[in-house]
């Protein structure tokens, strides 16, 4: 859960990263006659995906299979990426580079909430719709271990790497510009949320 404003600041912005990336994927699909997926689709498909559940952690606590199912998710996203190395040179290998990243951070992100929001009563988020999910009681984790803390300071530092390396690649590529946009957009909003739920 993360605090007004930022919760409707960030909402916003994943509701238009999510309109951006399903928009593309829908496009491509209707403008192809093979049903195979391409490596646009993919990254299209994980951002999307990412969008949608960054979304719902702005709001509400989930937690036990729900969010290890989102884990497990975003892994199989980021091992599909992997093969696309192969053909990959270049700024499109930092690009995939970026698009692992991005994935393994959202999988850090899902797994380490409740040490990141250490503190905070998690069975009292929005309408109390999770209480229970521990025998009815609040789960209360008193303080941040040191290593999350050094952990999450990582990745938000990586997150800060993959927004200047899109914001670097809108200015120099004619092409894709919107898709730019999208991704920096997410990596940057990634970075704020883990340094909000860490803060």
């Amino acid at each position: 859960m993360i605090a007004a404003p930022w919760n409707v600041i960030l909402t916003l912005l994943f509701v238009v990263t999510a309109v951006i990336c399903f928009a593309g994927l829908a496009d491509r699909s209707r403008r192809r006659r093979d049903a195979g997926l391409t490596d646009s689709d993919l990254i299209d498909i994980t951002h999307g995906i990412m969008s949608v559940a960054m979304i719902v952690m702005t709001w509400w606590t989930v937690w036990d299979a729900v969010t290890w199912a989102q884990v497990a998710i975003f892994a199989v996203l980021a091992l599909a990426l992997l093969p696309s190395f192969r053909g990959a040179k270049g700024a499109q290998a930092v690009d995939l580079v970026g698009h692992i990243v991005l994935d393994v951070a959202m999988i850090w992100m899902l797994a380490a909430m409740p040490l990141l929001m250490a503190g905070m009563d998690m069975s009292d988020d929005a309408g109390g719709a999770h209480a229970g999910h521990h025998g009815g009681g609040g789960l209360m984790i008193e303080t941040t271990p040191a290593w999350a803390d050094i952990a999450n300071v990582g990745f938000i530092v990586l997150c800060a790497a993959a927004t200047v390396w899109w914001i670097w690649r809108l200015f120099r590529s004619p092409h894709h510009r919107i898709h730019s946009v999208c991704h920096i957009a997410m990596a940057a909003g990634m970075g704020w949320m883990l340094v909000l739920m860490n803060g």
